[in-house]
């Protein structure tokens, strides 16, 4: 009996010590744990969970040691769009002859992801060195165009880069009037179709503090000129995308999609798209002449909203005669109701539907 209680007690003790150490690791679920001096960032093997890499966002700079193959297999991974993408490439399908434009922050235009597929490149006033970047442009622009990582890697981007850490709504406005300028040069078969604003420039929840209005009336004079426009406003026009997740091990699954993120999942409603932002590699270049690749184990909408972008690309390659609401239409009309009641975007059926738009 009393080897017996002495098992249970060393039992006791052992989970215990294993639950204090798994408390004690310094990297918790979902950390950023990013390099971002240009200097390595290492973990030693105690001071992170090996299950919980998936995760994390890091990028190049970060060593997680005896965990490097791991690391390597998730970034290559994270580099699939999923849910089809890849054989809609092959099938030819990959945004060609398709301009889009984008608004975000400061961009180098010359990561191997998409050097040579920015044609115009506008600077609305964010008073940064020529030679460094920001975090965010390169990521959104490879998830539209990058590629290895992007949606419709033959698309071409007019950007313009616009400073959303100033607050103030007039530099995006500034940018999309720039966009329907140069729009209105081109001839019938190359206008811009779509921008991509992974940003909410005004409405309910707004970051933004200042010409709130301004980005509205832009907006306006972008749809009479055609021009779709998708944001991150809760906005029946423009803010219909919601984020998402894939199944990181079945990706292409459209089924096994959730609404929401890893750490909150919560049900997508049929008004609205859900598209994957997690699990997700992305391009990375703070410093020119140095580009490098970052996972976001746990993405925002700004990851969702280039995402569809590229999807509607590819639905205007196929058909080019589509409007705005003839193909936004279809991108709704298509989507997957997922395992958890989500409703997914599903590129492939709904390529299948542009396809028979043209009989």
């Amino acid at each position: 009996m009393k080897r017996k209680k002495k098992k249970i007690i060393m039992l006791i003790v052992a989970l215990i010590l294993i639950f204090q150490t798994a408390c004690n690791k310094s990297v918790k679920p979902y950390d950023d744990i990013r390099s971002i001096d240009s200097k390595e960032k290492k973990f030693e093997e105690n001071e992170y969970n090996k299950e919980d890499i998936l995760t994390y966002t890091f990028n190049e700079g970060t060593i997680l040691k005896g965990s490097e193959e791991l690391q390597k297999k998730i970034m290559d991974r994270g580099k699939n769009p999923g849910l089809g993408i890849k054989k809609l490439h092959e099938e030819g399908i990959t945004g060609k002859g398709i301009n889009v434009a984008i608004i975000d922050q400061n961009l180098l235009l010359h990561h191997p992801e998409f050097d040579g597929k920015i044609v115009q490149y506008y600077d609305t006033g964010c008073d940064q060195d020529a030679n460094s970047g920001s975090m965010h442009a390169p990521a959104v622009t490879s998830i539209l165009v990058g590629n290895s990582i992007g949606v419709a890697p033959d698309s071409k981007v007019y950007f313009a880069a616009a400073p959303s850490w100033k607050g103030d709504s007039k530099f995006y406005a500034k940018g999309l009037n720039w966009i329907i300028k140069e729009n209105k040069e081109l001839p019938k078969g190359e206008k811009i179709r779509v921008v991509s604003v992974s940003a909410a420039p005004s409405g309910e929840g707004s970051p933004f503090t200042k010409n709130k209005k301004m980005w509205d009336e832009a907006v306006l004079k972008a749809q009479k000129e055609g021009i779709l426009v998708l944001d991150c406003r809760e906005n029946e026009k423009t803010g219909i995308i919601y984020p998402a997740f894939y199944d990181p091990e079945n990706p292409d699954d459209v089924s096994m999609c959730k609404g929401g993120f890893p750490s909150s999942p919560n049900v997508i409603p049929s008004s609205h798209i859900g598209v994957p932002c997690s699990y997700r590699t992305v391009a990375e270049e703070y410093n020119e002449g140095s580009p490098s690749y970052q996972y976001t184990g746990q993405g925002g909408l700004s990851w969702g909203i280039p995402y569809a972008t590229g999807v509607l690309a590819l639905g205007w390659q196929v058909n080019p005669h589509l409007d705005n609401d003839q193909i936004i239409k279809t991108l709704l009309d298509t989507c997957t109701k997922a395992n958890d009641g989500s409703n997914i975007i599903n590129p492939t059926a709904f390529i299948d539907a542009i396809k028979k738009t043209k009989k």
